[in-house]
């Protein structure tokens, strides 16, 4: 038997799974706990007080989980290590760090370490929204069209937003950086020695193209001259396309994870857009809703469309052959766990403690029995901004409806509403855009766990939502390009097509709309909807001039 291993880099944890190619049988998984989680707050290295909307990592947390979860699933199993012939790596992104000539990230240099630009930017660092509002208006001002393939703006969240604003505020570090570089790329380089920039993150988050490659030098010198040559001096062109081989595993970093060098590793790909083929879908039309503490939404489609807000298109992005959307919400899980850890009254602590549950399964529980409406309130998902369709970091949540007698189980089910409200704008603007939906997945922790909340959504959207049959549909997609890597001579696969027919499914258990909830959901999207237009396109930016007093506080 033949074996691959997907390895899933996610926002606080990471995640190796072991699988059977023959079958798509999970053998065995193990998960390392980044120590260091997200550094919003502090810098670790100096207890610097980090500014608002920064979000860092430690690199080393990814060092310690290949030395950690990747033994573990070997000695698990018991397996032959030897019969490992592919390995898959996934990451969230945009998140970046600065390397130097060798490789190691500036972070680990004491000349560096206090320096928070020197760090890994995680994919939900938000301070450099200027430098993003700069790219997005250079564009334009300069008849740049390159962005309409991203909804018509450049986010914070991407490449050169988050390197512009290392340039802008420490340019030494800049200086000292002999790469920038996605961190799925960068653990690639560790596995293989062989740098490369994969087309999945290129793509998607450094507006690569594979027709015409990255925007021209010219751009980025209108940016800032010291900018001109950001690719050639500190990036790369060598983009490897989704499903092919990147390099080998070299001897050290097979050593360092107990597997035998010479292992096939494919080229990295974002978190998101892996769980498509683990679930199952590898046609245009099925939409793959990936759901945790963020969401996005995946599909295919064989032309390229301009769908509003999208967060891009990028051919071969996602599968070869096609042309792959995404959408995405900043904030879903993370939503619910702020209500949790800021909201709930000390006796709904209590009891769940009493009934041995989680603060999450009682208010659960309380919510599924309100009826839709009861509750007389609605709010709007943007506690970590906008990502689809508006693209506006600088919004912020609201609640509409509250009185004296509101319960926090009203609240807790108004939140989970408002985030399937914003999947079915999402939705609608992909409908609209001649990139129709006509089935969708989910996987993720949410879609694995959470009945009441599936069945909101298929009550909002009006829609059928199946389940992925993994409840780890990041690692086993990574597997199976790890498994397609190595290619059939070795024991894998062909194409990603041949991969999902043998190692992907769905669940027999769908969720599908109830019409007395639809019907009152619609009035409530309406609502919703109107919200969604004052606040969010320009009606009343009060939002924002709300955060900029809050900044202006902050500073003293």
């Amino acid at each position: 038997m033949k074996y691959s291993i997907g390895i899933d880099f996610g926002t606080l944890s990471a995640r190796a799974l072991l699988v059977e190619i023959e079958t798509g049988k999970e053998v065995a998984a193990s998960v390392y706990e980044y120590s260091n989680a997200v550094i919003d707050e502090v810098l670790p290295s100096s207890g610097e007080k980090l500014p608002p909307d920064w979000a860092l990592q430690d690199p080393n947390d990814y060092l310690i989980a290949l030395q950690t979860v990747v033994p573990d699933v070997i000695n698990t199993s018991g397996i032959n290590p030897g019969d490992v012939i592919g390995l898959g790596v996934d990451f969230t992104a945009c998140t970046m760090l600065p390397i130097n000539a060798s490789g190691d990230p500036l972070c680990f240099d004491p000349k560096w370490k206090n320096n928070p630009h020197a760090w890994v930017k995680l994919w939900k660092h938000h301070a450099a929204q200027p430098e993003a509002n700069k790219i997005n208006k250079t564009a334009e001002k300069l008849g740049y069209d390159f962005l309409k393939r991203y909804g018509g703006k450049s986010s914070s969240e991407w490449f050169f937003a988050k390197a512009l604003q290392m340039l802008d505020e420490a340019p030494e570090v800049y200086a000292a950086a002999d790469r920038l570089i996605e961190a799925a790329d960068w653990i690639n380089l560790k596995l293989t020695g062989v740098e490369t920039r994969s087309a999945c993150t290129a793509g998607y988050k450094a507006m690569w193209e594979k027709a015409s490659g990255f925007p021209p030098n010219e751009f980025f010198k209108a940016l800032d001259p010291r900018f001109e040559h950001i690719i050639d001096d500190k990036m790369c062109r060598n983009i490897t396309s989704t499903g092919e081989k990147v390099g080998e595993l070299t001897q050290n970093m097979a050593d360092m994870m107990g597997l035998k060098p010479g292992v096939a590793v494919a080229a990295a790909t974002i978190d998101a857009h892996v769980a498509v083929p683990a679930a199952s879908v590898t046609k245009e039309g099925i939409m793959t809703a990936i759901m945790g503490t963020s969401a996005c939404y995946m599909i295919l489609g064989r032309e390229p469309r301009i769908v509003e807000g999208m967060s891009g298109y990028v051919e071969d992005g996602i599968l070869p052959g096609f042309f792959g959307f995404e959408a995405g919400q900043s904030c879903v899980g993370d939503h619910f766990a702020w209500f949790v850890e800021n909201c709930v009254p000390a006796l709904y602590t209590e009891e769940a403690g009493t009934r041995g549950i989680s603060v999450h399964q009682l208010l659960t529980e309380k919510a599924d029995q309100l009826k839709p409406g009861q509750s007389g309130l609605v709010a709007l998902d943007w506690w970590n901004g906008n990502r689809s369709v508006l693209e506006d970091v600088d919004l912020t949540g609201m609640i509409l409806g509250m009185t004296l007698n509101t319960k926090p189980e009203e609240i807790y089910r108004a939140l989970i509403e408002a985030t399937a409200f914003g999947a079915n704008i999402i939705i609608d603007a992909f409908d609209s855009g001649g990139v129709p939906v006509n089935e969708i997945v989910a996987c993720g922790g949410l879609a694995e766990k959470n009945a009441m909340l599936m069945q909101i959504y298929a009550d909002v959207t009006n829609r059928e939502w199946k389940i992925a049959a993994s409840a780890q549909t990041c690692a086993l997609g990574s597997a199976m390009w790890g498994a397609v890597a190595a290619g059939v001579e070795k024991g894998g696969y062909a194409c990603i097509a041949c991969a999902a027919a043998k190692m992907a499914g769905v669940k027999d258990k769908t969720y599908k709309p109830i019409p007395e909830n639809h019907a009152i959901y619609s009035k409530l999207f309406f609502e919703y909807k109107k919200l969604h237009d004052y606040f969010g396109r320009g009606e009343n930016d009060v939002m924002k001039r709300l955060k900029r007093i809050k900044e202006q506080q902050a500073k003293g």
